[in-house]
């Protein structure tokens, strides 16, 4: 289908300085590394409830785009990394790539796909060269598919860039690319540039904070800081915008100092490590959200904001890996099941938690009070292998509720990871099951996802939690 031509996300050009500015939109990253998937009808409702008008996807999941047909969210599509070897070699992967995800869903009342990213941080220090030289040739040619399908003129091409791309040596003023990647970035830039595209780039402080003991934590939030960065006559009071404009001074060495930048991924987590709790997740997401709306800009480019800013993330994802933390798995927003963690408010609002979740029944399995639980290691080392027990880790928010609460936990988990199948409970013997929420302060013991659309009633049955109360009552006596 053919659409009307628009410019890059409003972009006007501003005479007083010289840069493109957008008005900024504060949009959000949908990951699905989950166990406990919420239908996407249900994660699409979320969005629209709280006007949240923008989203970015990691790939370019079917059920996932039929659920955001007619929505009017803008949405990005990805290309996994290990997509561009072969996209980069065959211009008729690209067609076929373009034609299956999105030339299907841009048509009228379907999907308003606004960016394709190609891969997904492939310049990465740790993947040592491996996507490299994919990136490029794979834009050349998905480029030129979207020329071929009528649709060059609105879905742009961005590059999500982790902020190690570039580096500084202590001031932002000294920002560049890494060495090795200045020849690319110079050649991606300018066809960015060139397409109306912009740079776009994750930008994570908690990570600064979290890798280095030294690093001043209140130069990680919004509040202002007893150390900031000076740079010549400009003052940075956090880290994001020191980060932001070590950016600006890398795109300024290689001849695009003006180029748009959008934030693809920032956050912060809310278990998992001491450093990662709803009170500093809220204060962060909260103080951006406010910096940003507030279009200050930065010292290099006061007045002139991202032009968007992707929240990381919209729900959390238990089964992420673990090896950058234990953290990993909590970046959301909102719980797996689309309830609210923390007071936010995105420029809309407070947010609101997802209507006509469809909870599995509302029981748990926790340890048998009755039982010997001396060999119980075993089972809990099954039950977090498979399961999320990321929450029981030092600092986390289950992990000061003693040794029968850990066991319970771990064993719920399974439990509930299972889909409640009633053998999931057994332990050899150790677990039971009961329609008593165990939940203790901060520590929620969850209940899973159901695959059909159909919401549970919360809590069991008058005779469940009838003779789950007298069940607890013999085994203290018996205690």
């Amino acid at each position: 289908m053919v659409r009307t031509h628009l410019s890059f996300l409003l972009l006007v050009f501003t005479l007083s300085n010289g840069a493109f500015m957008a008005d900024s939109a504060i949009g959000v990253n949908w990951g699905t590394i989950s166990s406990h998937k919420l239908p996407p009808s249900i994660v699409v409702g979320l969005m629209k409830e709280n006007k949240i008008g923008k989203v970015k996807l990691f790939d370019a999941d079917p059920t996932v785009l039929k659920a955001l047909m007619g929505s009017g969210i803008e949405v990005m599509v990805g290309i996994p990394n290990e997509m561009l070897e072969l996209l980069s070699s065959s211009p008729a992967a690209a067609d076929s790539w373009v034609a299956q995800n999105v030339s299907r869903y841009a048509v009228k009342n379907g999907v308003d796909i606004r960016y394709v990213t190609v891969g997904n941080e492939p310049f990465l220090t740790s993947y040592q060269g491996q996507f490299q030289s994919y990136v490029f040739p794979t834009m050349l040619n998905i480029q030129q598919s979207l020329a071929r399908a009528n649709l060059a003129n609105y879905v742009k091409l961005v590059v999500p860039c982790n902020a190690d791309a570039y580096e500084s040596s202590s001031l932002p003023s000294q920002g560049s690319f890494r060495p090795e990647l200045t020849q690319i970035m110079t050649q991606i830039v300018s066809f960015l540039n060139t397409d109306g595209s912009p740079f776009m780039v994750n930008i994570y402080p908690f990570l600064s904070l979290y890798g280095n003991t030294d690093f001043p934590q209140d130069y990680a939030f919004f509040g202002g800081s007893s150390h900031p960065v000076m740079d010549g006559p400009n003052v940075y009071f956090n880290a994001f915008d020191g980060n932001y404009d070590t950016l600006v001074s890398a795109l300024n060495k290689i001849g695009y100092g003006q180029m748009p930048i959008v934030i693809g991924e920032v956050g912060w987590p809310s278990d998992g490590v001491s450093s990662a709790n709803l009170t500093a997740a809220r204060a962060f997401n909260q103080g951006l959200v406010n910096h940003i709306l507030s279009n200050k800009g930065t010292p290099l480019r006061p007045g002139v904001p991202p032009a968007d800013v992707y929240l990381f993330s919209l729900l959390d994802e238990e089964q992420k890996s673990v090896l950058p933390g234990n953290f990993e798995r909590h970046w959301g927003i909102f719980s797996f099941d689309g309830q609210v963690k923390y007071s936010l408010n995105l420029g809309n609002g407070v947010l609101r938690n997802a209507k006509d979740v469809p909870y599995l029944p509302w029981r748990w399995c926790v340890a048998d009070p009755s039982k010997d639980l001396s060999t119980v290691n075993n089972h809990i080392k099954l039950a977090c292998s498979v399961a999320d027990c990321t929450t029981l880790s030092y600092g986390g928010s289950c992990n000061t509720i003693g040794v029968k609460g850990n066991i319970s936990y771990a064993f719920n988990s399974y439990y509930q990871l299972q889909k409640q199948d009633s053998k999931s409970c057994d332990f050899d013997g150790l677990g039971m099951v009961t329609f008593l929420d165990p939940s203790m302060g901060e520590c929620r013991f969850l209940v899973g996802v159901s695959d059909s659309r159909g919401s549970r009633i919360k809590g069991g049955s008058f005779r469940e939690v009838f003779m789950t109360v007298l069940l607890l009552l013999f085994f203290r006596l018996l205690g």
